[in-house]
């Protein structure tokens, strides 16, 4: 590794070892994003893990270029398996030092390579707590990833510069744990749980 790139090993694996333990009974139950039940929301996970390879590749084309789940996502028999792949195959993608120079394109946007290679990182973050509240499970974040995506999200928390894939911060004690600042600058909600518990 270079002072350049980021790692994405211990993310991924927390992301994996989430998925493994979500029982088939689960797949149904709410999550954190309003139109994902938990099955969407791995369909989504298995999906971008393998587009974020291509983009980290410079291998442009339909994985890089369409509109992130136009269609709703959903999962196939031998998900796990294929998650795991496809997660451990966006860390090695994600390990070249190639991946963060010049520019690439994820969801049709192009953008200078390092800040897609956060927003990838940032991806695993996000949705790994999302999975984590749906399914019952502690969540406990690589810190430097956490501290990756809270230097992504701060500086767009507002103004004209706020992706659209976020929804409007939420607002936390200043003192909140970074996990919770993190989650409520996607426009989620830290207390989120889900129905009835």
């Amino acid at each position: 590794m270079t002072d350049d790139t980021i790692d994405f090993a211990a993310q991924a694996r927390l992301v994996s070892q989430l998925a493994a333990r979500t029982a088939d009974e689960q797949l149904d139950a709410p999550t954190p994003c309003e139109t994902y039940a938990v099955r969407h929301l791995l369909g989504h996970l298995v999906g971008l893990a393998a587009a974020f390879q291509h983009t980290a590749r410079k291998d442009l084309g339909p994985m890089t270029s369409g509109a992130p789940d136009a269609a709703v996502p959903d999962v196939e028999p031998g998900w796990r398996a294929e998650l795991d792949q496809n997660l451990r195959g966006m860390t090695e993608a994600w390990h070249e030092p190639a991946a963060w120079e010049g520019e690439t394109q994820a969801g049709g946007v192009t953008l200078p390579a390092a800040v897609a290679g956060r927003f990838a990182l940032n991806e695993l973050v996000l949705h790994g707590w999302d999975l984590a509240r749906a399914t019952g499970q502690e969540y406990t974040p690589d810190a430097a990833a956490l501290g990756v995506s809270y230097a992504l999200l701060a500086p767009l928390a507002e103004g004209p510069d706020r992706l659209p894939v976020f929804g409007p911060p939420v607002a936390v004690a200043a003192d909140a744990p970074l996990l919770d600042q993190v989650v409520a600058l996607s426009g989620r909600r830290p207390e989120w749980a889900p129905p009835g518990t």
